[in-house]
C-alpha cells in the first residue's frame, strides 16, 4: 500500500511570509502522494478588525457569524489558498487549492447550540475520497483550507487539525496514511518550559496519564484528540513537531501510535 503523507501547517508558518516560502520549497520536494491543510492564521482577524467586525474567540475557538464567515471564505478559502497553490506551482508542485465544498470532499453539520452558540462552525460528517484518489494516482497535490459545507449550499468555518484528521481517517482504506501536525514547538513538551524535552513516543496507553499530570492540557488536548481520534482508525502514526520533522529524521518530534 503506498503512503499518504497528509501535513497541516498553522499560523507560525501561514504568518511568516520567509518561513511560508522555505516550507512550501521543501513540501515540493516530498516525493510521496501529499496532502497539505491550512488554517487561516491571524490574517482573517486582522482583516476583520480593518472591516470594524468583532473577532470573538471562546477557548481559541473562533465564533462564526454571517459577517466572519464572509471574511474567513475570503482569506481561507481566497488569499491564503490561493497564494499556497501559486508558490507550490513555481517549485513544480502541481497543486489544486480545495475547501470542504469543492468535488464535495468534505460534508459537515452546523455545530449545535450548547451553552455556546459558534454560528456557522462545521463538524465533520463525511469525507469522500474519490476525487482526491483520482487526484493523488495523477501527481495532484490537493490543498485543503479551513472550510467545508453542508451540502444544502452553506459553507462552514471547520477546525484545520480536524480537516487533516478526517481525511487522513477517510483515505487509510487506500494509503498506508501518516498524518504530521507542524506548529511552534519541538512536539509534546514534559516541562513546558524546556523545548528540548520532547516526549518522543505516546500511546492511548499513556496518553491519560499525561493529562492527569496536566502535561497535556487546554491548546494541546483538542490536538491530542484529534491524533488519537486518527491512530484509533487505521492512520498508520501522528507526528507533531516543528516542519523540520518531515526532511530531517534526526529532528526530535512525538509521534502518536496505536
Amino acid at each position: 500500500m503506498e503512503t499518504l503523507k497528509i501535513i497541516k501547517i498553522g499560523g507560525n508558518i501561514i504568518d511568516d511570509d520567509t518561513a511560508l516560502h522555505l516550507f512550501l520549497k521543501d513540501f515540493s520536494s516530498l516525493k510521496s502522494p501529499k496532502i497539505l491543510v491550512h488554517g487561516g492564521g491571524k490574517l482573517a482577524s486582522k482583516l476583520a478588525q480593518q472591516m470594524q467586525v468583532e473577532v470573538k474567540m471562546v477557548d481559541g475557538r473562533r465564533i462564526t457569524d454571517a459577517e466572519t464567515l464572509e471574511i474567513i471564505t475570503m482569506v481561507y478559502a481566497g488569499k491564503i489558498n490561493k497564494t499556497i497553490v501559486a508558490q507550490l506551482q513555481a517549485h513544480q508542485c502541481n497543486a489544486i487549492g480545495f475547501s470542504g465544498a469543492d468535488g464535495n470532499t468534505i460534508v459537515s453539520q452546523k455545530r449545535p447550540v450548547t451553552t455556546i452558540d459558534y454560528g456557522f462552525a462545521g463538524d465533520v460528517k463525511q469525507v469522500n475520497t474519490e476525487p482526491l484518489e483520482l487526484l493523488l494516482k495523477n501527481n495532484l497535490t490537493p490543498v485543503f483550507c479551513a472550510m467545508t459545507h453542508d451540502q444544502n449550499g452553506q459553507l462552514l468555518n471547520t477546525n484545520a487539525d480536524t480537516i487533516a484528521s478526517e481525511l487522513a481517517i477517510g483515505l487509510s482504506e487506500i494509503f498506508n496514511v501518516e498524518l504530521y501536525y507542524c506548529f511552534e514547538k519541538n512536539g509534546v513538551l514534559n516541562d513546558v518550559n524546556n523545548d528540548d524535552s520532547v516526549i518522543e513516543l505516546i500511546t492511548p496507553d499513556t496518553i491519560q496519564q499525561l493529562i492527569d499530570d496536566h502535561i497535556i492540557f487546554e491548546g494541546m488536548l483538542p490536538k491530542i484528540k484529534n491524533c488519537l481520534h486518527a491512530v484509533s482508525n487505521r492512520v498508520s502514526k501522528v507526528c507533531i513537531g516543528k516542519s523540520d520533522m518531515l526532511f530531517n529524521k534526526n529532528i526530535k518530534h512525538t509521534t502518536i501510535t496505536r
